[in-house]
């Protein structure tokens, strides 16, 4: 038979947590889960800009493939998802789908040099390709951010 004293023992040591104890558990995952948020926000946005440098580098090989057949880049550029054809003849395809942006499936910025444009033949000699970046301690973004990008920095190509 057990005496009361025991019987006091065995309940107090089945108690469960302390209302102490909960608040700082649940204070600690709350701290932990803002501090994972932040960093998985970051980690999207190095995504999504690496996308963009990925699709910059690739146009700009498929310009180059354009410059090699005809002799000077496009004055213009077409929007993002049509094809990158020879001019007049849409049998020469240097890009399939010319990539968009791939947060705000916008056209990347392309800009012909206009003073190495020869409008009468409308060819080029020089362009610059720029993408609005969303992380501004990328490592390579430009010095100088463009003045189309709203964002905290662009990223620019020139031809090579």
């Amino acid at each position: 038979m057990k005496n009361k004293f025991t019987i006091h023992l065995e309940i107090k040591n089945k108690r469960g947590f302390t209302l102490i104890e909960l608040l700082v558990v649940i204070s600690v995952i709350a701290v932990l889960t803002t501090l994972l948020m932040a960093n998985f926000v970051g980690i999207r946005q190095r995504g999504r800009d690496g996308q963009r440098k990925s699709n910059l580098y690739n146009i700009q090989s498929a310009l180059e493939l354009y410059r090699a057949d005809n002799g000077f880049y496009p004055v213009s550029f077409p929007v993002c998802g049509e094809a990158l054809t020879a001019p007049g003849d849409s049998s020469t395809v240097y890009m399939q789908e010319l990539p968009c942006d791939p947060i705000d499936d916008v056209d990347y910025m392309y800009t012909a040099a206009p003073l190495s444009c020869n409008n009468s033949s409308i060819s080029c000699s020089t362009y610059t390709l720029t993408a609005c970046l969303e992380n501004e301690n990328d490592a390579n973004a430009d010095d100088v951010i463009d003045s189309n990008c709203t964002t905290a920095a662009s990223f620019t190509l020139n031809n090579p």
